[in-house]
């Protein structure tokens, strides 16, 4: 692979023009096919097979094509000291919902004060109208949502307090891009600035990722226009394809200077750091890839998707990164080293006095944690352990709650107020077959007599008579875990009975949330055992790759332990401008651990090659260490600092559902790269000893991985004087 790498970099550097017309012909088709062949993307989690989502296709075929229609409940509470009943709040309330009836889309508006379907509070202070569309959610337009959203504020103006919840209430696509996500870039930018000592370099590697997430980002888009993606695909593309694009080419443009400074041409130092560090990035990637495809293990379609999706603009970083980067290494020769560097002689005198090869403080850092290596080692592990603590608290939910101050919210608390919590996610149960509304009937009766039971509405018959709803009002919030055993425990008082489904939004969310659980497991499984292969396979040996496992579940545990102490618990969310807390999203854990796990293996594999690599040469195994590091060290932590920056700038002012997965992806990096990779790691490696380099015979067999190209570096002679390309 290095040897294929090295003529590739080669290439791309002598035919520059060719190289840099094709990736910006790419990005220009890539942007056409978004702007003519785009769709809209969703919002909604369903897994086809289980009973809630059978349940529903089943509802649209026995009560027509506008039974699953999206609703909104429009919540009116009378004055302090009236009802809601009194004939001057009744009259507002009849032209509410009258004006209500004739919104844009609207298929109907319940009138909450008719005699034969009341919706009025015991108090008689509080009603709500059901305000029905005709398609799903995701089908209303922005103009007919903002049609609701405006008539709902402006009859707050008239006496009485109205607020309005419902899924057609909530907007369907996630934010992307804003003035937090620019700071991000920004940081990116000057960290590259700082490393290079050169803003022509931090440009060029700048540009090269935005290509390269530009690309992927664009693709995605194209492809919503053919099949349905999840609202948070893009938006999760771009975050990764941004933080890895930016890493994988600061690998390699900072393997190529210091070829530059060992007296190689700008040609061959580009071929060079291709067939190397490129190396290197083609297989980090490869990890990522393999952890993001992965997904589809979990057995859920939108899971899948969304992996593949993201695995894609990885595969465009890491193209990117070995072709486009060296391509435009060949446009600024020299100008990749600060200018006190390109002059004759200086760079060899820099690299002479170990200039680029990392500065004393990683030194002093790589001297002290082996010196002080048991108490390194139980100290990163301490504090990790005492981080993932809330991790085992974790509770998980498709429900999430609205922004503190949104109608939704306030809408919410009035029903939870005035009706009871669990009238803001009912429960369906469809009765299927012959002699439905009788069986229907019976069921309503013995639903009654289940625990955290509300109300039980009265079975509502199809015209054809063969199937009949009920619908069970619970006595708790949907998200609550007395509702999700209320879910349950319905189901189980039904087993036996043919053509009986419980349905209806919380359900769906337990039945989500239930499959992605039991995923997790052998999803954690499947990147723990690839990681271990890869690390066998890239290091020759057993104790190593269990270091870096074992950081790994660390780093796992901690990431998800923070995010459960701010986003469920309520920990210092104001920081991260946390407007609600709550359950995490089902998919959150998983995704995090999937992205993750490759970011992890990237860092693993360029900081512990370099000490494989100089342990390899002879060096014992501490003096391993501490030469490997001081030479990973410094990129290890730009590259993490980028990545942290990157996610982070998506957490301030990001969408309520990719907020809690950039947060744990952000920290999760920053705990990654100081705390397991920069102590724990080389502090484990160096109580080893030569144990930890240890293969045994019986798997000397294994093919041996150059992720380093070393064998390549002894092959291509150093040119003795820089020349301009």
């Amino acid at each position: 692979m290095a040897t294929f790498l090295h003529r590739l970099g080669l290439g791309a550097f002598r035919h520059r023009v060719w190289v840099t017309t094709v990736w910006f012909v790419v990005l220009i088709a890539a942007g056409v096919g978004a702007a003519t062949l785009s769709g809209s993307t969703v919002n909604t989690f369903s897994i086809p097979g289980q009973e809630s989502t059978t349940a529903l296709n089943l509802i649209e075929q026995r009560f027509g094509d506008g039974a699953n229609g999206a609703t909104a409940q429009v919540v009116m509470a009378a004055p302090a000291g009236t009802k809601v009943t009194d004939p001057a709040n009744a009259a507002k309330v009849a032209t509410l919902v009258a004006g209500l009836g004739k919104l844009p889309g609207v298929a109907s508006a319940s009138n909450p004060l008719d005699p034969k379907a009341p919706a009025v509070s015991a108090d008689q202070s509080a009603a709500y109208s059901t305000v029905t569309y005709p398609v799903v959610a995701t089908e209303i337009t922005d103009t007919d949502r903002a049609a609701l959203l405006d008539a709902v504020a402006a009859a707050n103006t008239a006496g009485l307090t109205v607020e309005v919840t419902g899924e057609a209430s909530q907007a369907n696509a996630a934010d992307i891009g804003g003035p937090a996500e620019l700071i991000g870039v920004v940081v990116a930018l000057l960290v590259l600035a700082l490393t290079y000592g050169s803003l022509v370099t931090a440009g060029m590697n700048l540009l090269t990722a935005v290509v390269g997430v530009g690309i992927g980002a664009l693709g995605i888009t194209t492809l919503t226009g053919f099949i349905d993606l999840q609202s948070t695909t893009p938006i999760l593309a771009i975050m990764l394809g941004l933080a890895v694009g930016i890493d994988y080419a600061l690998f390699i443009v900072t393997r190529h200077r210091q070829e530059l400074l060992r007296g190689r041409t700008p040609q061959d130092a580009a071929a060079l750091a291709v067939g190397t560090a490129g190396s290197a990035v083609v297989t980090a990637g490869l990890t990522v890839v393999i952890a993001l495809a992965g997904l589809s293990v979990a057995g859920v379609p939108f899971l899948t998707e969304m992996g593949i999706a993201a695995a894609s603009t990885i595969v465009v970083a890491v193209l990117i990164a070995i072709t486009l980067v060296p391509a435009m290494l060949g446009f600024i020769g020299l100008r990749a080293l600060p200018r006190k560097l390109r002059a004759p002689g200086a760079a060899a005198a820099a690299a002479a006095n170990g200039e680029g090869e990392g500065r004393a403080v990683y030194r002093h850092w790589s001297a002290t944690v082996t010196r002080f290596r048991v108490l390194s080692l139980l100290a990163a592990v301490a504090v990790l352990a005492v981080i993932s603590i809330p991790f085992f608290s974790m509770r998980t939910s498709l429900i999430q709650p609205p922004a503190a101050d949104s109608t939704q919210a306030k809408a919410q608390a009035l029903i939870a107020e005035h009706f009871g919590p669990g009238f803001t996610g009912p429960l369906l149960v469809l009765v299927d077959g012959d002699n439905a509304a009788a069986r229907a009937a019976t069921i309503a009766g013995s639903v009654k007599n289940l625990p955290d039971v509300a109300v039980v509405a009265p079975p509502t018959p199809n015209p054809a008579g063969t199937a009949a709803l009920v619908t069970v009002i619970p006595a708790s919030e949907p998200d609550s875990t007395t509702t999700v055993d209320l879910v349950h425990a319905m189901r189980d008082s039904f087993d036996g009975q043919d053509g009986v489904y419980v349905t209806g939004q919380t359900a769906v969310s337990v039945d989500v949330s239930q499959k992605l659980q039991a995923a997790l497991p052998r999803y954690l499984i499947l990147v723990v055992g690839l990681a271990l292969i890869l690390l066998i396979l890239v290091f020759r040996s057993i104790l190593v790759p269990v270091v870096g496992v074992l950081g790994f579940l660390l780093t796992i545990g901690s990431a998800l332990g923070a995010t459960t102490a701010v986003f469920q618990w309520g920990w210092a969310q104001q920081i991260v401008n946390a407007e609600t807390t709550g359950p995490l999203l089902s998919l959150s854990p998983i995704i995090v651990i999937g992205i993750l796990f490759g970011l992890a293996m990237d860092y693993q594999v360029f900081l512990v090659s370099r000490m494989h690599e100089a342990h390899a040469h002879g060096a014992s195994p501490r003096d391993a260490v501490t030469t490997g590091f001081r030479q990973a060290a410094p990129v290890v932590v730009a590259a993490a600092t980028i990545m942290f920056a990157v996610f982070a700038g998506f957490v301030p002012e990001g969408n309520d559902t990719i907020k809690p997965i950039a947060f744990a992806l952000a920290i999760g990096i920053l705990f990654d790269a100081i705390i397991v990779r920069m102590i724990a790691v080389p502090a484990a490696l160096s109580l080893l000893g030569r144990a930890g380099w240890w293969l045994p015979a019986w798997l000397t067999w294994l093919p041996v991985l150059d992720v380093e190209g070393a064998a390549l570096e002894r092959e291509v002679p150093a040119t003795p004087a820089l020349e301009n390309a």
